[in-house]
């Protein structure tokens, strides 16, 4: 089944209200909540769209009908690819980051993971979500995953803190199912989203059983909170603001206070070995997902910084054209280590084609390590006025309102009009509350930059790289590079 908006938002704002903005509950149709409803209608409409079919849809491996692709295993390279791409299509329309990758990410790690329980422990977990999927896939929902704990005490483990709560944690099972509590924090889109999937952050020991949990209830679920911070809190009554000021995310703390989770929706209870596998499988999936997703990002920061040079008129000046090459090696780069991914990704015992662990980690390094700097070219190109330019209601009317469209023409082949909307962009772009989320998202979004540090010690052959040196060195005589034989590419293709 592929979802209209219509029948998206007909679910959404029948949902029991357990949102919480500055203390007062609300529904979902609250105003301040409707730009990141925006990103997602736009997710919905290009599954629909039959431009894009076959890009924004695939066929279920559950059910065999045609879904919406956010709600896919990928099963190949093209898989991937396609998924990638799709993140890109959609971040280029709404500004910036589209939303669905997280609970595409979260499906693919519990597909992966509950197979590999079931064939360590004999349990039933994967069968279980299978089932949980072909639901998911028949109502064409949208998850949202709830992954990062508060963590209290940094230097403590889970089963050390003080306060339980600072990771979610089972507190009773039951034969008919598990209750649940703690805080999730940081998680986006939740206020919006049809389902919750829990998983657990860290690595665990076995002190820390009870916080080896993963699940997922509907997002209005009998004890569940929602504590959110809308980004986007502009008026959008501004002509000149454009329709990037129509999209924007909404972050919470997801607070779970002895929620009930029915059996057949736990998919792990206590099984603290693979608590590092889970929160792993997510997060590289999700690194994997921000090399669609940044590279968008760089398009939109390169396209605001042309089109500031253009306005200013130096947009033949060489150090314009070299600042501006540097957003293009940003965003391929990015683009193309997700390619890579795809391509020396493998095949899990569930069926679902996993990326190449390295090259999504080193891809999203990249765009952590270059989003303040792109941000900073944005900023030498296009000056000061990005946060001195007066109202729109000096523009509009009152006395100065000729002498100000004398003055936002700086290139005479614009108009004050098409000058005054660069500037109105460059300003939402690079000097309003979204943009210091996307600035702080870039660095720390699908996980702090010291988890690509982990994941690259844990995959990188680094001893490898000390045998070239000992051969060039002249220590060895002689230098095994036979990996490289077995390094095989799996080629992309429909089938």
């Amino acid at each position: 089944m592929l979802r209209t908006k219509e029948a998206y938002h007909e679910k959404l704002f029948a949902m029991r209200p357990n949102i919480f903005i500055g203390g007062e509950r609300v529904g979902r149709d609250d105003p301040r909540l409707r730009p990141g409803i925006n990103v997602l209608d736009i997710t919905f409409d290009l599954a629909r769209d039959p431009e894009w079919k076959g890009l924004a849809t695939a066929t279920s491996t559950v059910t065999g009908q045609e879904i919406n692709r956010w709600a896919h295993l990928p099963q190949s390279p093209y898989d991937l690819m396609q998924k990638q791409k799709l993140i890109r299509l959609g971040a280029r329309r709404a500004g910036g980051c589209i939303q669905r990758c997280m609970g595409h990410d979260a499906i693919n790690a519990l597909a992966i993971c509950t197979k590999e329980m079931d064939q360590a422990n004999g349990s039933d977990y994967h069968g279980r979500f299978l089932d949980y999927l072909k639901m998911y896939h028949d109502q064409d929902l949208d998850g949202c995953c709830a992954q990062t704990d508060s963590k209290g005490d940094r230097m403590k483990r889970p089963s050390e803190q003080e306060d339980p709560d600072a990771y979610l944690h089972i507190v009773e099972e039951r034969p008919d199912g598990i209750v649940v509590s703690g805080f999730k924090m940081s998680i986006t889109q939740a206020p919006y989203a049809d389902e919750i999937i829990a998983l657990p952050t860290r690595a665990l020991a076995e002190s820390d059983r009870d916080f080896a949990v993963a699940f997922a209830v509907p997002a209005d679920v009998e004890g569940l909170s929602l504590i959110t911070r809308p980004v986007w809190l502009r008026e959008k009554d501004d002509a000149a603001a454009g329709p990037f000021c129509h999209y924007g995310v909404s972050d919470c703390i997801v607070l779970f206070d002895n929620v009930f989770v029915p059996r057949d929706r736990v998919f792990m209870c206590g099984e603290w070995q693979f608590g590092r596998r889970l929160a792993l499988l997510f997060a590289d999936s999700h690194r994997h997902s921000y090399s669609g997703c940044k590279p968008a990002v760089s398009d939109i920061l390169c396209g605001a910084a042309a089109l500031a040079a253009e306005a200013n008129n130096i947009s033949k000046a060489a150090h314009i054209k070299e600042k501006l090459s540097e957003f293009a090696g940003a965003a391929e780069l990015a683009y193309a280590a997700g390619v890579a991914a795809a391509v020396y990704g493998k095949k899990t015992a569930s069926g679902v084609f996993f990326p190449n662990e390295i090259y999504a980690n080193v891809g999203r390094r990249l765009t952590g390590e270059t989003i303040y700097h792109e941000y900073n070219l944005l900023t030498e190109i296009a000056g000061g006025i990005a946060v001195t330019m007066p109202f729109s209601g000096d523009f509009d009317h009152g006395d100065n309102k000729d002498a100000l469209a004398r003055f936002i023409v700086r290139n005479p082949a614009l108009s004050p009009e098409t000058s005054r909307r660069i500037w109105q962009f460059v300003e939402n772009v690079g000097a309003s509350s979204m943009a210091s989320w996307y600035k702080i998202a870039g660095v720390h979004g699908g996980g702090s930059p010291i988890m690509e540090t982990i994941a690259l010690n844990i995959g990188y052959d680094f001893e490898d790289k000390k045998r070239v040196a000992r051969y060039l060195a002249g220590i060895d005589e002689h230098l095994d590079d036979s990996w490289l034989r077995d390094l095989e590419p799996n080629f992309p293709t429909k089938d």
